[in-house]
């Protein structure tokens, strides 16, 4: 059964665009582009912009042969599906590969590893977010921007000690947040968000235990 323009307005955009009309292409790419790049990001890492770029190029070249038999979502997809299993079979000793029973971590060996700091990298980022305004800003002018605590104590008009038992106070607090942080909730890194090597030093801090608080400020 035929998708209809009125159940689906990609299909408005994409008949729009096979008219001639460039400005429809790219708005129907721009609703769609997050998705599939998360479709890859957590099976390929770094490679996940290029399949992107892949995909909707591979779109461009078969945009007349979409009949709409389905949602144009879903057609991406499968797309998206074809372009990942081209780029795994083109890994060392993965040209014959049955992935029926063959899973993305046996191709990638790193890949365990790469997808586990990628969702702690995310669960710090959605974490931070949601601390008071003041201790974010304590744990990223710390670990971010290389504050000491005499730098710190200046910003945030403090002694340098009491600045350490508040940057004591924030790591726990932001423990605390992280345990409960949906990372499905947090999107894709923009390219203002601060480099790995910051993030790992804030991880690293998180992971070190901490001196038990006397009767600081």
């Amino acid at each position: 059964m035929l998708v209809s323009t009125a159940v689906d307005p990609d299909l408005r955009l994409l008949e729009s665009w096979r008219a001639g009309d460039g400005r429809a292409g790219q708005d129907l790419f721009a609703r769609h582009f997050a998705d599939i790049y998360r479709f890859f990001e957590y099976k390929v890492g770094a490679d996940a912009d290029d399949l992107a770029q892949r995909t909707f190029m591979a779109c461009v070249d078969a945009r007349d042969r979409f009949r709409g038999g389905s949602s144009f979502r879903t057609y991406l997809f499968a797309i998206a599906r074809n372009q990942l299993y081209s780029f795994l079979r083109r890994l060392p000793r993965a040209e014959h590969v049955d992935f029926e029973h063959t899973s993305i971590a046996d191709l990638v060996p790193s890949l365990t590893s790469q997808l586990g700091r990628a969702r702690d990298i995310e669960r710090l980022r959605l974490a931070l977010a949601t601390l008071p305004a003041e201790q974010q800003l304590l744990l990223e002018l710390h670990y971010w921007h290389e504050l000491d605590a005499e730098a710190l104590g200046e910003v945030f008009e403090a002694a340098p000690g009491t600045i350490r038992v508040r940057l004591l106070r924030a790591r726990r607090a932001l423990r605390a947040r992280m345990e409960q942080v949906d990372v499905d909730r947090l999107g894709s890194a923009s390219s203002s968000e601060p480099g790995s090597a910051s993030q790992d030093s804030l991880l690293s801090a998180l992971s070190q235990p901490e001196p038990e608080l006397g009767g600081e400020p």
